[in-house]
């Protein structure tokens, strides 16, 4: 069927015209004017000539015909308008063959070598007619539209890679500023391929962008990052993973500085009381007070916490902000606040010295401990001192207030575990980064005397206000946690094993509209309002308490306050995510620069092929590979050395070395 046909076939986007030499029916064997023979599959001939040569003649004379023919078949294709063409048969909805168009373009009359410069036309210009089943079909209006639009788009894209490339070779060789157009782009891409590594949403232009400009590993977009001085070392990448918002708009800024006066009528004046304040050393927010008086033989405890209430009114763009924020994030060397500084650090901050609007708790109790009666009030405060927790840890004991405040708090916390509270607080990591990019980690104990009271200072304060709104029927974001699937006993493998085997018992809390008890902490009814500068929930349930104080009646229904919390759980889950990758980060960091090192473990689990581990000079768990001939048992002290950690990749490995 083919043999001494002229056959036109595609090849890498071009027409190849050839000579069949050689018909074997699933295989057809080609000479090309080149003097160069090919086989190819029939099914792949585009255009098969009604005509024939003599393929037995002299070899010279054939390839001079055969490149005759080529060159005639582009010269009759340089007469073809392909757009007049398509206006002359785009309303036809029709396909059709390659002699029927090409008939249109030169006459009745036509011959191969018509035919093929017809196809070879269309084949050029693939902007009018498609090929589909061996016919043309003509293009829509609209198709066509969209094909201009997709080739302006791939044109400025090659463009930007051209430019993007250049730059980025350059900068790396040389350095360069960061002002160009192209530079941003290069550092968007590069961020979006040092998170998502082969996940990014434009994997194909990163990869061609690295790779024009000599680099051939995604992997090294972090490094660059940091070479060109975007990027610190130990950038918090999860910021951009979760789209954290980390800055405020001019507008947001404008509603911070506009507050005005403190509205003092209406609220009680407490600021005879002798308050203040413990935090960390470092803390800038101060949102909660305390005070403590001895009267007739009682205890009068004032919990005083800063009314965020009145700057920050629902709906406003600070509103919307804190809401879509859901709270403060504290990062090592880094902090995000909710609210502006503005406010968090100053106007709304209890500062020494300053009047300041609160929602008090001024709660008696007798010498015995026993709670007497308590009310909550909307104040003006003024804290006299801000103390720090090891200054207090030092002198409790020897100030009268500070040590009727650690005995009334000793008497609470033994009454709340005896109402079935579980005490599994373990000391917490705290990182300092160091001049040379290092970190040092000090565990702080959550158990120091200053610490426990502050802490059942506020749970006291959460506790009365859940019994308060639940009382006068207020609806509130109640927190409860169900009781524990089995309460373990302290076992010879010690306390902190103790811990985390009883954590793995606690059912996961609950915020909800309802009252429910919380078990871990030993209580009828919780919430949190002692944090409104940080959290959102916190400011959502000052508004019910306050707005009862005042008017008689919550601002917000069961309903309203069901859909705030749907909308803001989600940037809480992001928050901790966030947090607890952060602290991975800077333990693997820690330990990258102990490798070779022992380190004391606990076996928390044991499976087929490994351990879970506790490492306990940092409370980190990770897993440790299970040697042929291992039985250890769950509770038994190892030692381990650190064989491997890279805080990027999130990757620790260690081996066993011995026991205790």
């Amino acid at each position: 069927m083919g043999y001494g046909k002229i056959i036109e076939f595609i090849d890498q986007g071009k027409i190849y015209c050839t000579l069949c030499i050689q018909d074997k029916g699933n295989k057809l064997h080609l000479l090309t004017p080149l003097n160069q023979q090919i086989n190819i599959s029939p099914k792949r001939a585009l255009m098969v000539s009604n005509t024939s040569i003599d393929s037995q003649g002299n070899r010279e004379e054939i390839l001079s015909r055969l490149k005759q023919i080529d060159l005639l078949r582009d010269t009759l294709k340089k007469d073809i308008c392909v757009r007049d063409l398509w206006e002359l048969i785009k309303d036809e909805k029709e396909s059709y063959d390659y002699k029927y168009l090409a008939q249109l373009c030169f006459g009745d009359i036509v011959t191969d070598d018509h035919v093929s410069a017809l196809v070879r036309a269309l084949f050029d210009d693939k902007l009018y007619f498609k090929l589909k089943d061996g016919r043309f079909v003509p293009y829509t209006e609209e198709k066509i539209e969209e094909i201009v639009r997709q080739k302006g788009e791939e044109t400025l894209k090659e463009e930007r890679l051209n430019a993007g490339s250049s730059w980025l070779r350059e900068a790396l060789q040389n350095g360069t500023s960061l002002n160009a157009d192209a530079d941003k782009s290069v550092i968007e891409m590069l961020i979006e391929l040092a998170i998502h590594g082969r996940e990014a949403p434009d994997i194909k232009y990163g990869t061609e962008l690295l790779l024009r400009a000599g680099i051939t590993n995604i992997g090294e977009a972090r490094t660059i990052l940091i070479r060109l001085g975007v990027w610190e070392e130990d950038e918090p990448v999860d910021l951009y993973k979760f789209n954290i918002r980390t800055s405020f708009n001019d507008e947001q800024l404008r509603e911070a500085c506009s507050v005005g006066d403190i509205d003092i009528p209406g609220r009680e004046d407490l600021r005879h009381l002798p308050a203040f304040t413990v935090d960390g050393p470092s803390t800038r927010d101060f949102d909660d007070a305390l005070s403590i008086e001895l009267v007739d033989d009682f205890v009068h405890i004032g919990i005083h916490i800063a009314d965020v209430t009145g700057v920050i009114t629902p709906e406003s763009l600070l509103d919307r902000e804190a809401s879509l924020r859901g709270s403060s994030l504290y990062l090592p060397g880094r902090q995000i606040p909710m609210l502006p500084e503005e406010l968090s650090n100053n106007t709304l901050s209890l500062l020494e010295g300053k009047d300041r609007p609160a929602v008090s708790l001024l709660a008696r109790f007798d010498k015995a401990g026993i709670l007497q009666d308590f009310r909550f009030t909307p104040s003006i405060i003024r804290v006299r001192r801000h103390w720090t927790y090891d200054l207090v840890n030092e002198i409790y004991d020897r100030e009268e207030e500070f040590s009727i405040m650690h005995r009334l708090c000793e008497i609470m916390r033994k009454k709340r575990i005896e109402q079935g509270a579980l005490i599994l607080s373990l000391p917490e990591p705290s990182f300092e980064l160091n001049e040379d990019s290092s970190v040092s980690i000090k565990m702080i104990s959550q158990e120091t005397p200053s610490r426990m009271m502050v802490a059942e200072m506020a749970i006291l304060y959460n506790w009365l206000a859940a019994r308060f709104c639940r009382d006068n029927n207020i609806p509130l974001l109640y927190r409860g946690q169900k009781d524990p699937s089995e309460r373990l006993a302290m076992e010879e493998a010690g306390y902190v094993y103790y811990v985390f085997m009883q954590r793995k018992k606690l059912f996961p809390l609950v915020i909800d509209t309802a009252p429910s008890p919380h078990s871990g902490l030993g209580l009828d009814a919780y919430s949190n309002l002692s944090s409104p500068i940080r959290r959102y929930f916190d400011l959502v349930c000052q508004r019910q308490i306050k707005h009862f104080l005042y008017h008689g009646s919550a601002m917000y229904n069961k309903e309203e306050l069901e859909k705030i919390r749907i909308s803001v759980a989600p940037a809480l889950k992001d928050l901790n995510m966030i947090k607890r990758n952060s602290q991975n980060y800077w333990i693997l960091k820690y330990l990258k620069a102990h490798i070779g090192e022992d380190l004391s473990a606990i076996i928390l689990d044991v499976m087929k092929n490994r351990y879970r581990i506790i490492l306990t000079d940092l409370f980190y768990v990770t897993e440790m590979k299970r040697e042929a001939g291992q039985d250890f048992k769950t509770g038994k002290g190892v030692v381990v050395k650190v064989k491997k950690s890279d805080p990027w990749e999130d990757i620790l490995k260690v081996e066993y070395s011995g026991s205790l």
